[in-house]
């Protein structure tokens, strides 16, 4: 792997004298090299070392190294689920901010523009920067300055920068003040409704061409006490005439009587939406804006303050809506489920975090592969747990131990005078990995086991059944549920129409299992399952699904997908 980075550095150097570039090559490296994808922190520490290694070399020793390498080429596996390029990139890499509201944790439609923001700037080389919008007082969690962090650092995405808006304010109050002294904004001290029916009408407001010293005399009295919350606004000059009503003139600035989580009653004029989002955008350096279309108008809204202030525009990226079926996303709606005791938290298993998850065992390269495919098309798209189901047993299948969990347990009696005895793959495509081994000894003759209420339906008086990878079992009654061993192989069970079935011994452990419709299971795993929960593992409970467990008043595990 490391030859492989090596290479792609060394030909990067070829193409620019002599010196590598970290983007470019971040960018191949992430393209080619699939083991490196799960673990975007550590690849970027492995090319900005190994770039650095090439760039003290001379030229003639990078050209030794390249041949005895090979070029990158022959290494190279074309990568599948991949992404449309960007326009208009800088040399210098891109700047593009992920920029959510602080309202709760992050979740699956959050991770969308955070993957693809992170994707381009690890391909292209530049900065990913986090801003929290938090200039709506009343819908902040002050939890969420936290955990959004750290859904991203779950994701992979590498934050290169951390902006707070409330610590921007009078960066805010200073562009505004200037679109009021240009002309390009005004303040408004009209009803609300009857502004906004005017705007509908294509009609000005009767304050929007007022001299500016009357302007900025009631921008003044927003601050000094003059108005009222509702009384009066900052307003943006658009088009009046625009076909959008939605596009003309907007309120940028509003009195909000408010304590802020971070800032208490320090401010009382907040910025709307569009005017502090173009001026951050700006601010920061944005060379690309990737958003969904419904952000349409505020990109029409938002152009009319660059123009104003006579700023390049950054570009813009509209990709289309993703529906996200049979999963709760609103964090409004989860905080009240969650006061009134109906969500254990945010990674409850019936919700769609990142958290929730997580705590399923989903991995987030799973989602990263996930977005790749859909890319920033303009289609409007459903998501599909089928096909993310799958990305993510593809990923898990191979490193995830296979266990014996049985749901609604009924014991069995077996009459033996021998023990039982048997062994199972920890994991049927890795026998190399070992076995789980069986000895059930009888006392008094019988060995008593539980096995699956479900599964014994259909089982009669002197029918044969098998007990997985242990032994095979003659029924002698049905209740309660007795039966003695008989040396039948499983072809035998098989040909006379018997099944073959789960068992866990009485040494298995008590575990629940939860489903995301909110079902939840009791019943006994394996033994194993005891120091895997500890360690929070995933296993397959076998016919069952892939489960992550954990240790919560006994073991618990959370449903993942089959």
């Amino acid at each position: 792997m490391r030859d492989k980075v090596l290479a792609y550095a060394l030909q990067n150097a070829r193409e620019h004298d002599g010196k590598a570039g970290i983007g470019p090559v971040m960018g191949k490296v992430m393209a080619s090299i699939p083991e490196l994808r799960s673990d975007p922190k550590a690849a970027s520490a492995l090319v900005r070392e190994i770039v650095d290694q090439v760039n003290s070399m001379d030229a003639a020793d990078q050209k030794i190294e390249l041949d005895r390498l090979g070029e990158p080429e022959t290494i190279k596996r074309k990568r599948k689920d991949t992404i449309d390029e960007l326009e208009n990139v800088p040399k210098d890499g891109i700047v593009v901010r992920f920029a959510p509201g602080p309202s709760g944790p992050l979740h699956i439609g959050h991770s969308r523009a955070s993957i693809l923001n992170d994707e381009y700037v690890k391909r292209y080389g530049g900065k990913f920067i986090l801003r929290l919008e938090d200039t709506n007082p009343e819908k902040i969690d002050p939890e969420a300055y936290r955990m959004i962090p750290e859904d991203l650092s779950w994701l992979g995405v590498e934050v290169h920068e951390t902006h707070l808006q409330s610590d921007r304010f009078e960066r805010y109050y200073d562009i505004a003040r200037s679109l009021i002294e240009s002309g390009s904004g005004y303040t408004c001290t009209c009803d609300p409704e009857h502004w906004r029916e005017r705007k509908l009408e294509g009609k000005p407001c009767p304050h929007r061409d007022d001299v500016v010293e009357d302007q900025l005399e009631r921008w003044d009295g927003m601050f000094d006490g003059t108005f009222s919350a509702g009384e009066a606004s900052m307003m943006v000059k658009t088009d009046l005439e625009h076909p959008n009503p939605a596009v003309r003139d907007f309120v940028g600035m509003r009195i909000k009587d408010a304590a802020h989580p971070r800032t208490g009653d320090r401010y009382r004029v907040y910025p709307l939406y569009n005017l502090a989002v173009a001026i951050d955008d700006h601010l920061m350096g944005c060379t690309h804006v990737l958003r969904g279309k419904d952000h349409l108008n505020n990109t029409f809204r938002q152009e009319f303050v660059y123009r104003h202030m006579g700023w390049g525009l950054p570009a813009f990226i509209h990709y289309g809506l993703v529906s996200i079926p049979n999963t709760i996303l609103k964090t409004s709606i989860i905080r009240e489920e969650m006061s009134r005791g109906n969500y254990a938290g945010w990674d409850d298993i019936r919700l769609g975090t990142l958290r929730a998850l997580s705590g399923r065992g989903f991995m987030p390269e799973a989602l990263r592969k996930y977005w790749y495919k859909v890319g920033i098309k303009s289609v409007d798209v459903t998501f599909s747990w089928e096909n993310f189901n799958a990305m993510n047993k593809e990923l898990i299948d191979d490193g995830t131990d296979r266990l014996y969990f049985v749901a609604d347990p009924v014991e069995l009696a077996i009459s033996t005078d021998i023990p039982l005895s048997g062994r199972s793959p920890l994991h049927p495509d890795h026998r190399e990995r070992g076995y789980r081994e069986y000895e059930q000894a009888p006392h008094d003759g019988v060995v008593r086991l539980s096995v699956p209420r479900e599964e014994i339906a259909a089982l009669k008086v002197g029918g044969v059944v098998r007990l997985k990878d242990l032994c095979s079992v003659r029924i002698r009654t049905m209740e309660p549920l007795t039966g003695e061993r008989e040396d039948l192989s499983v072809s035998d069970v098989r040909g006379g129409g018997g099944s073959i079935i789960q068992w866990v011994s009485s040494s298995g452990v008590p575990c629940r299992v939860l489903f995301p419709d909110g079902l939840v299971q009791e019943g006994r795993a394996e033994v194993g399952a005891k120091e895997r929960a500890r360690k929070g593992q995933m296993v397959q409970f076998e016919r069952f699904g892939f489960f992550k467990l954990s240790e919560e008043d006994g073991i618990v595990g959370r449903f993942a997908h089959k």
